[in-house]
């Protein structure tokens, strides 16, 4: 698989009469636009030719499934003010775009120095995520869209698996609703957690479909995180951070994992 062989899949798989293709050659992208609407979405290629040589043959069908879904949800009304219940906050990399493909800023809050809080209308089989223009048309606040997105995240279920490792705890929640590391923002589940840790409590969210918790009670424990945490930040659909957080008494603080010495 290479770049030019993936571009053609994508292409072949992904035409219909009102869409057309645009390819960066200098970023290696492609772009999918509804001439419809003038709305559509860019795909970087390299990273799916990354995961397809990993062997994970299963991306081109994910790839195609989430343009699929982006595209039938962009240029529809959103409808905020009915669907209040379906408004979730996500979490994601600082690196992520701050702006919609239209050049909209996107609605976020700061959350730590790798992570940013962004906002979202679920659409059942995908979501959307909220722009300046959206809350304008619906006449929300910001704030008002922030607290209606923390109690519903507070809602989502928590059980989680657990696994222990060299005496060390690690607990792992994978719903895959898209909102597993959303769970970060659920204070209440956090202090619940950290009320049976006896170690160092960690927190991670290497991806957006998963959230770990560590219970760490040994040096090796932090290699094992590190290990597991870079494993789950290569293989996700939505990347988000490889380090993880101490949780105390509240606050997350990021934790630097080198060999057997770590660092805040």
């Amino acid at each position: 698989m290479d770049i030019k062989k993936l571009k053609g899949i994508l292409q072949e798989r992904l035409d219909k009469p009102n869409r057309t293709f645009t390819y960066d050659r200098e970023k290696d992208s492609l772009r999918i636009e509804n001439t419809d609407t003038t709305k559509g979405i860019t795909v970087a290629l390299p990273p799916i030719v990354s995961k397809w040589k990993e062997n994970n043959k299963s991306i081109i069908d994910e790839v195609v499934y989430y343009v699929e879904e982006a595209l039938n949800v962009m240029g529809t009304k959103s409808d905020m003010g009915n669907k209040q219940k379906n408004v979730f906050p996500v979490i994601r990399s600082t690196s992520f775009a701050t702006e919609s493909n239209e050049g909209t800023p996107l609605v976020t809050d700061e959350h730590t120095a790798e992570t940013r809080i962004y906002y979202a209308i679920d659409l059942g089989s995908t979501y959307r995520l909220i722009d300046e223009n959206m809350l304008k048309e619906e006449g929300w606040s910001h704030e008002q869209m922030k607290e209606t997105a923390l109690f519903n995240v507070r809602g989502l279920p928590t059980e989680m698996k657990r696994d222990e490792v060299a005496g060390n705890i690690y607990y792992f929640l994978n719903n895959n609703d898209g909102y597993d590391a959303s769970r970060i923002l659920n204070d209440a589940f956090l202090k619940k957690m950290s009320a049976d840790i006896q170690g160092e409590m960690t927190v991670s969210v290497p991806h957006q479909d998963v959230l770990v918790i560590g219970d760490i009670r040994n040096e090796t424990g932090y290699d094992v995180l590190a290990q597991l945490t870079m494993s789950f930040f290569t293989t996700g659909n939505v990347p988000i951070t490889a380090l993880s957080f101490v949780y105390e008494e509240g606050e997350l603080e990021p934790v630097f994992i080198l060999a057997k010495n770590r660092k805040k």
